[in-house]
């Protein structure tokens, strides 16, 4: 059976939000289109798409956003945009950058900008990190909140010492915003609170939105009308942007509404982790409404535990698993949405002490 197969039997499911088939998804846009008037924008000109941008832009505190097809295209192409405006091609990137782990080298093979790796992999940054860097910065990449090492952030204050420090010295600060919604409700701000102080910042229109794909890149008016220009370059200029648009706006207010919830829920969670020892969170307190979890098995070990309770229980507890840092460990990412939000709290504990036991054994 695979993977796949596998969750679709499970009855208790942990991660994310409740997944809808494709009949499923194109029956509610199409529901919300009738209901809305919607009509297809054409190569990027139509109302319900410049609505949802202007919307995201003011949501955000920037004068203009502009969608694209992927989060990858528009985090390169802004950070190159940044660079050409500063004439130094060098940005700072955290060691855990989506841009590093997960982008093929993409702004190094074409061309883009040439990256400097800052801080430590396994901690937020630290105005001292940047500080640190007697090089001239086009740009600085912040993720927030930092994904590959449990959903942290750095402090409050930090965060604002970091933005007044890209300022001074003149490099564009700009936010890898694919789980700001979350990051926003962690630090119990608003996402214009967070943003303010970012030069440029993407979106991600799926994540914790739960659209389609796609995403939003916002600035000021200028910058985003040449970013626009590029992804047309880079082959974005897709006819229609309204099934990626219509995905995530007709859901889009009630998640956000949704995330301090999940926030709590997390919170909540961890709680629950206690009892379970052999279970150690990362980071050690709920940053914002996703965790790692740091098992003392090795990957293969937790794929089967996660296989086992599947079908012999119906749990489904985690997707990926990870090597960690120590030889027979892993690590495994938990998002708190919908999923366990609605779950019964003694479900969840009995699917803990089910875990607990395998890996115990």
């Amino acid at each position: 059976m695979t993977d796949a197969e596998l969750l679709a039997s499970c009855h208790t499911v942990f991660p994310g939000h409740k997944a809808r088939t494709p009949a499923q998804m194109f029956a509610a846009m199409g529901a919300w289109c009738e209901e809305h008037g919607v009509a297809h924008d054409v190569y990027g000109s139509g109302a319900l798409l410049q609505q949802f941008e202007q919307k995201i832009a003011a949501l955000l505190g920037f004068e203009s956003a502009v969608f694209c097809i992927s989060g990858t295209m528009a985090q390169v192409t802004a950070l190159r945009l940044a660079c050409d405006d500063r004439a130094s091609r060098l940005v700072a990137l955290h060691p855990t950058s989506h841009i590093l782990v997960h982008e093929k080298s993409n702004y190094q093979l074409l061309g883009h900008f040439d990256a400097l790796q800052a801080g430590d992999r396994h901690r937020p940054w630290s105005v001292d990190d940047l500080a640190a860097i007697p090089d001239r910065l086009g740009a600085v990449a912040m993720e927030v909140p930092m994904r590959e090492i449990g959903g942290q952030n750095p402090s409050w204050a930090e965060l604002e010492a970091i933005k007044a420090h890209c300022r001074q010295r003149g490099a564009h600060l700009h936010m890898d915003g694919a789980r700001l919604w979350e990051a926003a409700a962690g630090f119990k701000r608003t996402p214009r609170d967070v943003a303010a102080g970012f030069d440029s910042a993407y979106v991600s229109l799926y994540k914790g939105i739960g659209g389609l794909g796609g995403a939003l890149l916002a600035g000021n008016g200028p910058f985003v009308a040449r970013a626009a220009e590029w992804f047309r370059r880079q082959g974005g200029n897709v006819i229609h942007r309204s099934p990626y648009v219509v995905a995530a706006a007709m859901q889009f207010d009630q998640r956000l509404a949704a995330m301090p919830g999940y926030f709590a829920r997390t919170e909540w969670l961890y709680g629950e982790l206690r009892a379970h020892p052999l279970i150690k969170p990362n980071p050690a307190a709920p940053q914002a409404n996703m965790l790692h979890l740091h098992l003392p098995v090795s990957r293969e070990r937790a794929l089967g535990i996660r296989n086992h309770l599947a079908a012999q229980h119906g749990i489904w507890l985690f997707s990926r698993a990870s090597h960690a840092a120590l030889e027979g460990t892993s690590v495994v990412e938990i998002y708190v949405g919908d999923n366990l939000l609605d779950m019964p709290d003694g479900a969840v504990r009995e699917a803990l002490t089910l875990f607990s036991s395998a890996l115990a054994a």
